[in-house]
């Protein structure tokens, strides 16, 4: 059985030497020799621990540590590959709150230190009393189908080899259905028929706080060809869903698994 981790930002005690604890140094995670996650009792003493949750009931912190602690430090990309969900969740929340931790210390209003605010992931300035809530970046991704064939792109960022979806960041405004439809059109000028909302998954990968929302749909015209925009993307093909490439996003991704979603659904 998986795991269960459940997020929160509330602690009934101090750490106790058998919590767990993600130590983060920049886009590295600590892991032990034997590819767990520290306890506290493995770590120095003075460590800042910010509360992430628990797992399996333990209680899970982070901090931010730095190279030549006790364990082996592992890129995010690398640690993400190995772990699976919910893991992975885990790792990408504890990524996410040391580094807002780290790159929100002073108010952006006054530019007095900021002050935690008891019980949440947030700040706020004893000053001027600007509220700051740890941000979150959404963005969407869509399986486009065309009868019997999938739309796979590959990006001029990020793992360059992949065939991948369509995705991208909400603008100031938007809904997440109408982010879906403008970045088809920019990316590969396709127009879409009625979206169906797929899941959601945190991700890391592109950052701290993205969140990723995935969703399908059928091209609008069963003869349209994709047009990339030459900036994001450097391909964009038509696969039959029985000749999909080799080169797909891993199995713990959401990208994965709306691909996988649409190959059942075919079969």
């Amino acid at each position: 059985m998986s795991p269960l981790f459940v997020p929160g930002a509330v602690a009934d005690a101090p750490p106790a030497p058998d919590d767990f604890c993600l130590v983060v140094d920049g886009r590295r995670l600590m892991r032990m020799p034997d590819g767990g996650f520290p306890r506290v009792r493995d770590l120095p003493e003075g460590l800042d621990h910010v509360v992430l949750g628990t797992l399996d009931g333990v209680t899970v912190w982070a901090a931010a540590g730095e190279r030549g602690d006790v364990g082996q430090w592992r890129s995010w990309p690398a640690l993400a590959g190995d772990l699976g969900e919910p893991l992975a969740s885990l790792a990408g929340r504890a990524l996410q709150v040391i580094t807002w931790r780290r790159t929100h210390q002073y108010c952006g209003a006054c530019t007095t230190k900021l002050d935690d605010v008891p019980g949440e992931h947030a700040r706020r300035c004893p000053a001027c009393e600007l509220y700051v809530p740890m941000q979150l970046s959404p963005a969407v991704l869509v399986a486009i189908r065309r009868g019997d064939e999938l739309l796979l792109v590959r990006h001029s960022y990020g793992p360059t080899e992949l065939w991948a979806l369509v995705a991208g960041f909400l603008e100031a405004g938007e809904s997440l259905e109408q982010a879906v439809h403008r970045e088809v059109r920019e990316e590969v000028g396709l127009e879409l028929g009625e979206l169906t909302y797929f899941g959601s998954q945190p991700w890391a990968m592109s950052g701290p706080g993205v969140v990723l929302a995935g969703f399908t749909a059928e091209c609008a015209d069963p003869h349209a060809e994709p047009v990339i925009d030459g900036r994001e993307l450097t391909q964009a093909r038509w696969f039959p869903l029985d000749a999909l490439p080799a080169e797909l996003p891993p199995a713990y991704s959401i990208s994965r698994w709306l691909i996988d979603a649409a190959l059942k659904q075919r079969a």
